[in-house]
């Protein structure tokens, strides 16, 4: 391995040497906005929010029975058996009593942590939807709203992956402009009950406030916060996430890392990256101090070893438009209370 240092280059320079045409994004670029964005579970937020919007005992014990504390597929196992019971005329409300309980319990853990959209200025928008049209993919794992948010600013540019009517086509993906995936899914996406997916029609404010809406048969598609395989195993059942995670697989220019950390709980995508083999990869740093860089760095020579054609370079984070530290916004008081 060689030798480490606590240098970092500035993006604009390591950019102009070493250009990168795909960019994967991770919860540290949503941090630089939201600090409520921390590595939070979402399933243990809902737990913990009390009888009146948390997850009730009897909500908990199913999640403890699938063994799993991701909300889409215990969502989309109560929509099947209630219309499994329905097809049978089996007289049982208690799924769909559950499903409508869970779904709550998760309408409140989101909005806990997620940025009202009043909050985030025209000119935030703006900076963010620039910086994502300089590449020609954008992979995030992050299912937040910031990216879609930031594209409705100036749509142009972006390359459509739904349809007219909001759904997904394996087979309709070639469409010029940037290509924006997220690989977990996003509260944007719902998932059918064949495995498609569709994305919801609603804008700014209202995709944030309509997660509330109540369909039987559409479950907000996102992946969170549990081990690597279990997250695979959900991708594999969708037919958008599993396409989108084949993309990044294939990248073979050059790939920039922004606040993705590649750890255990990600690691079918560094197995993609392993796949792909791309040219080279430019991976944005926190400079906290000369012991962090080090220390980042030696953890991504080590944990990327062998997965790159070409070599590693390191820049510094805030040197990213993405990365700008007037991108941050205030916590409100009454919001920060609620975490």
């Amino acid at each position: 391995m060689p030798s480490l240092d606590s240098q970092l280059a500035q993006w604009s320079d390591l950019d102009a040497r070493h250009p990168c045409t795909a960019l994967l994004l991770g919860n540290g670029a949503s941090r630089v906005l939201w600090k409520p964005f921390g590595y939070f579970s979402l399933y243990e937020h809902a737990q913990k929010a009390g009888r009146k919007s948390g997850l009730a005992i009897s909500d908990q014990a199913l999640f403890k029975s699938l063994g799993t504390e991701l909300f889409e597929p215990v969502l989309s196992m109560l929509n099947t058996t209630v219309r499994t019971n329905a097809a049978l005329a089996i007289n049982s409300t208690a799924p769909l009593n559950r499903y409508y309980s869970i779904k709550e319990a998760l309408i409140h853990a989101l909005r806990a942590v997620h940025p009202p959209h009043a909050l985030l200025s025209s000119a935030t928008m703006a900076t963010i939807n620039a910086a994502l049209r300089q590449y020609r993919s954008v992979y995030t794992s992050n299912y937040d709203l910031i990216l879609p948010w930031a594209m409705e600013q100036a749509p142009q540019g972006f390359a459509r992956l739904f349809d007219d009517e909001g759904f997904f086509d394996v087979r309709r993906t070639a469409s010029p402009g940037t290509r924006v995936l997220h690989l977990h899914g996003g509260l944007h996406l719902l998932k059918l009950p064949d495995g498609s997916t569709r994305q919801r029609s609603a804008i700014g404010a209202e995709l944030l406030e309509g997660v509330a809406v109540n369909i039987p048969g559409e479950v907000p598609l996102f992946v969170n916060e549990d081990r690597s395989e279990h997250k695979l195993r959900a991708i594999r059942q969708s037919d958008y996430l599993s396409w989108s995670l084949a993309q990044l697989a294939g990248e073979q220019g050059g790939l920039c890392l922004f606040g993705q950390h590649l750890d255990s709980s990600d690691e079918h995508l560094l197995l993609a990256i392993r796949q792909a083999r791309p040219k080279h990869l430019c991976i944005a740093i926190r400079p906290l101090n000369d012991a962090s860089i080090l220390n980042q760095k030696q953890y991504f020579t080590e944990r990327l070893a062998g997965a790159v054609d070409g070599a590693l370079h390191f820049f510094d984070a805030s040197s990213h438009p993405l990365g700008a530290a007037e991108l941050a916004l205030p916590v409100p008081l009454t919001h920060a209370r609620r975490l």
